[in-house]
């Protein structure tokens, strides 16, 4: 009797063991940069040991624009631009595993911000992520323009409120800063979810940062600093001494707002960081109460910057650059690719390896399995060892080449064993990892 319910217990077992580690595993991929806002993944790569089989599972054609696609709840949403029959962004959900549309919605919108200026050939559309609020099942999209809608995935993406940020606030144009001719790309950062708060770079005179409700669109609050807005990818959160905070790079600033009860939108502290075109581009990466920054133009450097309550501290600088890629914090090594793809020691700011042909456009991953995937230039997806594995030099393991034809400067996203690759036109693809992976 006791060796038939062991025989009974013992594959049940084996199942929930099994069940809690594709749990623990698979990941959606809600936000900008992932489950953490950090490009750091809790899913292996599919690395077998001998090879990378990555296998197409869908293609689709969405709306053009630099903005990364994300994945929860079984779909994927993505924001685009379209021209005709007027200009429009599209919001469209498609169904994760086959890659069918579910639904669509859409606003009028311009091609670029109404203030934008320069490099109109290099982009065009929007440029920040989608945000789904898993609590509630809303949605949130910037477009160019500074169209802040929300949307309610659960009715067909039915639209619930929207604010338009320049004709709310009257936002000016950027002003110049740096060497060389002014710069406006509109709105670029993803904005964040903070409990009831979804948080905007707005760079509007009563406010650098703006939150509002996430259900009803009303402004809550608007952050103590009243710099313009800079050019990244998103909104970054941070805790400093036990206090919950967002990072930014602003046109003249990486600033740190505290969003504590009591003292919200108050600073924390600042660095100047002022970049030639108000570019910074590469979104701040946060470790513990460390960030590290990095832009080409006139500061040509990665710099690591320690917040404490009584401001911020640089702990190290390198005379290398990330043009658009943002940074990877992982294990104490801090990666990028950007011309190459760069190893550097968290701690210390030392160079351990740079290696691989890329250009300028490229974003990463880590993967659970200490590897890096990296999608860059016009469809290049490249699998590396990380320093984990590869401690002194630079480590291909396999690349699928060409896979699009144009620049791939949406992010690259890895959800439930799935790589989604986007590119500027607005080409998706969705690839299958093995489920089985070398240790």
């Amino acid at each position: 009797m006791i060796e038939r319910i062991h025989a009974v217990i013992r594959p049940l077992v084996l199942l929930f063991a099994l069940a809690r580690t594709i749990s623990v595993e698979a990941a959606d991929w809600p936000h900008w940069r992932g489950p953490d806002r950090n490009a750091v993944s809790t899913e292996r790569s599919g690395w077998s040991g001998t090879g990378w089989p990555t296998k197409l599972v869908w293609e689709t054609k969405t709306a053009s624009g630099s903005s990364a696609p994300i994945v929860a709840g079984g779909n994927v949403y993505s924001l685009g631009w379209a021209r005709e029959p007027e200009p429009r962004d599209i919001v469209v959900c498609l169904d994760a595993t086959t890659g069918k549309q579910r639904w669509t919605q859409q606003y009028a919108c311009p091609e670029y911000g109404r203030r934008s200026e320069g490099d109109k050939g290099l982009y065009s559309g929007p440029s920040a992520s989608p945000t789904f609020d898993a609590q509630t099942g809303l949605l949130y999209t910037l477009s160019t323009d500074g169209d802040l809608n929300c949307w309610d995935t659960a009715s067909g993406g039915k639209p619930v409120w929207k604010v338009n940020f320049y004709e709310q606030y009257d936002v000016s144009q950027r002003p110049l800063v740096g060497r060389r001719r002014l710069r406006d790309y509109g709105y670029t950062a993803s904005p964040l979810l903070h409990g009831n708060w979804i948080i905007a770079e707005v760079g509007d005179d009563e406010g650098n940062l703006f939150a509002f409700d996430k259900r009803t669109g009303q402004r809550v609050w608007t952050s103590e600093s009243k710099d313009p807005a800079g050019h990244t990818g998103g909104l970054v959160p941070i805790t400093v001494e036990k206090i919950h905070c967002v990072a930014v790079l602003t046109i003249h600033n990486l600033l740190v707002a505290r969003l504590d009860a009591g003292h919200e939108g108050e600073t924390l502290a600042e660095f100047p960081w002022e970049t030639d075109f108000a570019n910074s581009i590469a979104t701040p990466a946060v470790h513990g109460n460390s960030i590290i920054v990095t832009s080409e133009y006139n500061q040509y450097s990665i710099r690591r910057v320690d917040v404490s309550r009584t401001g911020a501290k640089e702990i190290w600088q390198q005379p290398f650059a990330s043009g658009v890629c943002s940074p990877v914090i992982h294990k104490g090594h801090v990666y990028w690719c950007w011309r190459g793809l760069y190893c550097l020691d968290f701690a210390t700011g030392k160079p351990l390896w740079r290696g691989g042909v890329f250009g300028d456009t490229a974003s990463c991953l880590i993967t659970s399995d200490d590897r890096l995937i990296v999608w860059a230039d016009r469809g290049n997806l490249v699998l590396t060892e990380t320093a984990v594995r590869s401690p002194k030099k630079y480590t291909e393991l396999a690349s699928h080449r060409e896979i699009f034809q144009s620049d791939v400067w949406p992010h690259i996203v890895l959800a439930n064993g799935r790589l989604f690759c986007k590119d500027r036109n607005g080409n998706l693809k969705c690839f299958e990892l093995p489920a089985e992976t070398e240790r």
